[in-house]
């Protein structure tokens, strides 16, 4: 199968599951798909703007449930300073820091967490993630589509290297078993 047919055949529930856990790599690689023609751009930024503020929402009622416990976990003891710094940010400028979280380096997982534990209304969470969602999937999916120019020659010649690799594994593979049955045999013939 043409890596190309699964990425058109695959690809939006890809990008879903993929945004859920991690954001920016596959929203990037989603626009570059969309740039190749192989997905819609403008269900690539639904497909992530969907899988991030779900990843979001899981975290933020995580963070409404047992915010306090992970909060004050030891290993985030020494970054307690900004967590309340954060939990400040929040109480002043909840809007602000629900949208700007899926851009602050770190605080991508824990940032949903410390909302939902400063309990913030759902409410206002909720509306707030979404348009964050929208912002972040639209942005990082763009700068994927104009990255794709770039990349698509890259992506081309990967696919070709791809099959070449799937035969030399098989063939390392087969020269293994080759081997690994011929000492088997030798053994069973020797007294």
């Amino acid at each position: 199968m043409d890596i190309n047919q699964l990425i058109s055949q695959y690809g939006y529930a890809a990008l879903l599951i993929g945004s859920v856990a991690e954001g920016e790599t596959i929203t990037l690689l989603g626009g570059v798909a969309a740039h190749q023609g192989l997905l819609r751009f403008p269900l690539v930024v639904l497909a992530v703007a969907l899988g991030g503020m779900i990843g979001d929402q899981l975290l933020y009622l995580v963070g409404r449930h047992f915010g306090e416990r992970i909060l004050q976990h030891r290993r985030l003891q020494r970054h307690q300073h900004k967590i309340d710094r954060a939990r400040t940010l929040i109480t002043r400028h909840p809007w602000l820091f629900v949208i700007g979280t899926r851009f602050m380096y770190g605080f991508r997982i824990i940032g949903p967490i410390i909302i939902g534990a400063s309990r913030l209304p759902p409410r206002v969470f909720l509306p707030l993630n979404i348009l964050g969602a929208m912002v972040w999937a639209t942005l990082f999916t763009t700068l994927g589509y104009v990255g794709g120019e770039v990349i698509a020659p890259w992506l081309h010649a990967l696919d070709q290297h791809l099959k070449h690799l799937v035969w030399v594994v098989g063939a390392v593979i087969l020269v293994w078993l080759v081997r690994f049955a011929l000492r088997r045999w030798k053994a069973k013939r020797q007294p």
